[in-house]
């Protein structure tokens, strides 16, 4: 299964669970466990992940865990280990761009929530990637887990030792900083 056919599974469609899987909490970003046979509903398939309805919660369900939805996982992205910091790099926005708001249908670059990326090299040798991102609002709830499926998906990289996420609020997000084909989806122009 392709992140194309992730998107095709529709909203509303109820999923039973083909076995415990651990999903995040929208708008938490805790991990918690959903038990077998439990039916879920499809709230979004955007991106390599899909956002569930359960008992009147929200939660992420990550590509690499969708066997649990009775469909192929997809692998975790990864680099080979003579990947080059441009290449790690170019390796984060990408997985950036895989990341959604659960509420909102864009990914969070074409969003405009990045601010910025940077990559560096510990003291220990060790590499950590910094994200620098905003919220649609400083009330909003999803950073937590916006910052979590980025974190678990930048993590595939054997080269990345850790992710840090940086929530600013300076400047402040306005629809102008958003892609020209975010605007055409949300129907903003």
């Amino acid at each position: 299964m392709n992140i194309e056919q992730v998107a095709s599974l529709e909203r509303g469609q109820k999923l039973p669970l083909q076995r415990d899987v651990d999903a995040i909490a929208i708008p938490f970003g805790k991990t918690e466990t959903l038990a077998e046979d439990s039916v879920v509903s499809v709230m979004q398939a955007k991106g390599s992940s899909v956002s569930v309805g359960f008992e009147g919660r929200l939660f992420l369900i990550e590509g690499r865990n969708l066997d649990a939805l009775g469909l192929e996982p997809l692998p975790r992205p990864t680099l080979p280990e003579s990947a080059s910091d441009e290449e790690i790099e170019q390796f984060v926005w990408e997985q950036l761009r895989t990341c959604f708001d659960p509420e909102i249908p864009v990914n969070i670059v074409d969003l405009g929530l990045v601010y910025g990326c940077r990559l560096e090299r510990l003291i220990s040798g060790e590499r950590m990637v910094t994200i620098r991102m905003t919220l649609t609002a400083p009330g909003c709830g999803m950073g937590d887990v916006i910052a979590a499926d980025a974190r678990n998906k930048i993590l595939g990289a054997p080269q990345i030792n850790k992710v840090h996420t940086e929530i600013v609020f300076s400047p402040p997000w306005s629809r102008d900083m958003m892609s020209d084909e975010a605007k055409l989806e949300l129907g903003m122009f």
